[in-house]
């Protein structure tokens, strides 16, 4: 009796536990909500003390918002958006203002290829070094007029080179400008616009692909959580017919109907059930965890979700034959080939561009001043500009240009070689889930009748123990049998929605559209 009343402590303690145990109540279902009231529904999961019970299709419209994989999807799109519009850009004039400021070390010297000194004899008005005319070189007297001679800079003092060079420069120099570019004519930069165009339409399908995989993850996990509770429903009622069954045992024991062996025996089937019994609570437990997991919320919110697997039964026969008349036209992994075999068809005639011609115009206007005085009092500005077209014919790159072209087509062959095998590997996958969920439909009304026919078994084979016609043995037998075909049930339900969750993902149905 002593170890009866533990056992029915433990029981009473893992039925009432404030755990995950006491989620497992069925409610009804809010209503179809978009995802700003799913925030509400999280916001409120937050701060009750009941778990707040979700739908499938509501965890799937929190997902949308809150999944990382989605978010990062998202912001690609807009990623190749803000690429396309820089490519767009590459047509507006380019304009830039510019500014420098340049201080000279040592200046330039500049070298003639000639006798300085036969320079500056031969031109009238210039004597040598420090030489004033009409001073000793016949000009008449009283005359003002002086002209200075070229000195010989560059020249050491006392030297008697002639053609040591002549600097030239100043020490300071300051520049500033705007300068401005358009093309006009240029067949890349027009294609590559294109391409752009399609990098975006690649990053809207891929984000619709991880939007499908998150949807086929959600399902997975919601349904996995069902039969997780399934599994605790079914080992928590083998735990309390064990109890209930040791009860009476206990007093036909008591009045020495039965031996110590079989007390013993029935005390045994109690003890064993338990950790069945713990075991479902956990994998419970971490099914939530899970599908928090994939929804993308916090672990620790109180939700619980709606429904049994049972529920998923009904239109197993109605899945199955929708199914009759299948299309990849939907399939995100095809389209995706799809644009990227544009993009390198694009990027043929890309390549082959590169031996047009292009024309561009080009303007620019700048001021540019020298001084020797770093303060630039001597500020003497020179203004320059100009307008002009630039045209760039390509004649000859080393075979680059052929090489380039080689390998796009290159690419573009193994994007169709890769098209015609992911075709075929689509199409097995489609049929090998239509498989599976044919062969789960079947395993279902297999087990269902399996399940009816070993209820009846158990219940006459309990009645008959009561009255003493049947051993404890055959009522264990009549409940293992009962067990496992209630499990078979669930799982053939679990292996039917979980194929036909991957089918829809690869025929690329999206439960919104």
């Amino acid at each position: 009796m002593r170890n009866l009343a533990v056992l029915t402590v433990i029981l009473a303690g893992i039925l009432t536990a404030p755990s995950a145990v006491a989620q497992y109540k069925t409610k009804n279902a809010p209503e179809q909500t978009s995802t700003p009231e799913a925030q509400l529904v999280l916001e409120y999961a937050g701060k009750s003390d009941a778990p707040v019970i979700i739908t499938l299709e509501q965890a799937l419209r929190i997902a949308l918002s809150e999944n990382i994989s989605v978010k990062v999807a998202d912001l690609e799109i807009k990623r190749t958006e803000y690429a396309k519009k820089g490519a767009y850009a590459s047509l507006f004039p380019q304009i830039d203002l510019t500014g420098a400021y340049q201080r000279t070390i040592k200046k330039q010297v500049m070298y003639m290829d000639f006798d300085m000194s036969s320079l500056a004899g031969s031109m009238p008005g210039m004597g040598g070094a420090g030489e004033i005319p009409g001073e000793g070189a016949g000009e008449g007297e009283g005359s003002t007029e002086t002209t200075p001679s070229i000195p010989e800079a560059g020249a050491s003092s006392g030297s008697s080179d002639s053609n040591d060079g002549l600097e030239v420069g100043r020490l300071n120099t300051l520049n500033g400008g705007v300068t401005a570019s358009m093309p006009i004519v240029n067949a890349q930069l027009w294609k590559s616009l294109k391409i752009s165009g399609l990098d975006v339409e690649l990053a809207v399908e891929k984000a619709r692909a991880s939007r499908l995989d998150m949807v086929t993850q959600v399902k997975n996990a919601y349904f996995g959580t069902l039969m997780a509770k399934e599994a605790f429903n079914v080992y928590k009622e083998v735990y309390e017919n064990a109890v209930k069954n040791l009860e009476e045992t206990q007093k036909k024991y008591d009045a020495q109907k039965v031996s110590e062996m079989e007390l013993i025996r029935s005390k045994t089937t109690v003890a064993n059930a338990i950790p069945n019994v713990y075991n479902a609570e956990s994998s419970v437990i971490l099914a939530l965890w899970q599908l928090k997991a994939v929804i993308g919320i916090d672990l620790d919110l109180n939700i619980d979700i709606a429904g049994k697997l049972e529920d998923w039964s009904q239109q197993m026969f109605y899945d199955i034959h929708q199914h009759d008349s299948i299309s990849l036209d939907s399939n995100t992994t095809m389209k995706q080939l799809a644009i990227q075999t544009e993009q390198l068809a694009e990027n043929i005639k890309l390549q082959k561009y590169a031996c047009i011609p292009s024309l561009a115009v080009a303007f620019n206007f700048s001021m540019n001043t020298m001084a020797n005085d770093v303060s630039f009092s001597e500020f003497r500005w020179t203004p320059y500009s100009y307008v002009g077209l630039s045209l760039n014919i390509p004649i000859f790159a080393g075979g680059k240009r052929y090489q380039s072209i080689r390998q796009a087509k290159n690419q573009y062959q193994q994007v169709q070689l890769q098209t015609i095998n992911t075709e075929r590997q689509l199409k097995i996958a489609i049929r090998q889930s239509l498989t599976t969920m044919e062969t789960n439909m079947k395993s279902y009304y297999a087990a269902k009748e399996a399940v009816a026919s070993a209820q009846k078994g158990y219940d006459i084979t309990e009645a008959s123990y009561k009255v003493g016609r049947s051993t404890l043995l055959e009522l264990n037998d009549a409940q293992l049998a009962l067990t496992q075909s209630r499990l078979a049930e669930s799982q053939a339900i679990y292996n039917f929605v979980t194929a036909k969750a991957q089918l829809e993902q690869t025929l690329g149905q999206d439960f919104i559209e």
